[in-house]
Formats: C-alpha cells, structure tokens, sequence
C-alpha cells in the first residue's frame, strides 16, 4: 500500500509541474499575441491562474510527504518519550480531520459548480468545475497524506517530514 500511494503523491507532483509549464505556455502565448497581431486570446489570463493554482493544490501531498510544509514543532521539539508520540499524533489527527473537512468542501464546491453551471468570469466564460477539479484532487490527495502520515505514526514508523521540518 506504501508503495501505491508513493506513486500517487509524485503522479500528482508529476500534474503539478505540468500545471506549471501550462502556465508558461498560456502567458508566452498570450504576450506572443499581444506583440504580433496587436490582440489577445479571451481567457488566456484566466487559464495561466488555474494553471498556478492547479500546481499549487496538486503539490500539497508530495509536498506534505516530504516535510516541505511549515511546521510549528515548538512543543513537538521540547517533548521526549510517551508525551512527544502523544503529541505528535494528536498533532495529526487534528490534522487529518481539518484535511478531511477541506477535502469534502473542495469537493462539493466543484459538484455545485457543476450543478449550478458557474462559469468563469474572463473572456471565454469557461465552466469553473474543471479547473476547480484540480483544486479538489489536491485536497484529496492532501487529506489521503496526512491520514497515511497519522497511520504510519500509529504504527511507529518515523514521519520522514518531521525530520526535514528540523533540519531547517
């Protein structure tokens, strides 16, 4: 199941840098435009934005696996024994339902979305449940990471995060 689940982390890591290089190509398409022919394509500006937040959101679990998130360890890092294992799962089990929460919210925003046929407001008035599709994947993903962090401590295995968070 590890295993798995480290190739869904970096298969979204994967989408994210992709996100990035669509973002690239939207913007230097849109300048290309502008300097050419004197015109822009409608909603050009609006798709290298879901590009950045689509990159953002589908980096969240490689992100979180790999202790690139903010940490505040201050109590975490004044605990031994029993009390910092204690801690420390607390820690993630608030984590994982505030996750879990967020999940469920991008989720149903998107199905809403949907439902209600929102659409965006540039100049293409595309529908905003795809790239608001990549938003909910993130926090899927982001929530399944922080639950396979809180088993993984439950288990006794070391959280490689909380080594990183250190080193800093």
């Amino acid at each position: 199941m590890e295993h798995h689940l480290q190739r869904v982390y970096r298969a979204l890591l994967a989408l994210s840098c992709l996100s990035m290089v669509a973002c690239l190509v939207a913007i230097s398409l849109n300048m290309l435009t502008r300097v050419i022919d004197g015109w822009s394509i409608a909603g050009l500006d609006g798709y290298a934005g879901y590009a950045i937040a689509s990159a953002l959101f589908l980096a969240l679990p490689a992100a979180f696996q790999g202790g690139d998130h903010i940490r505040v360890t201050i109590l975490l890092d004044r605990t031994t024994g029993k009390a910092h294992r204690a801690l420390h799962i607390w820690s993630l089990g608030l984590a994982s339902v505030l996750s879990v929460y967020v999940a469920w919210f991008s989720c149903r925003m998107v199905w809403q979305s949907h439902v209600f046929h929102d659409i965006a407001q540039t100049g293409d008035a595309s529908p905003l449940w795809i790239p608001q599709l990549s938003m909910a994947v993130g926090t899927v993903g982001l929530a399944v990471s922080v639950l396979h962090a809180l088993v993984r401590c439950c288990l006794g295995a070391k959280d490689p995060g909380a080594d990183a968070s250190r080193a800093s």
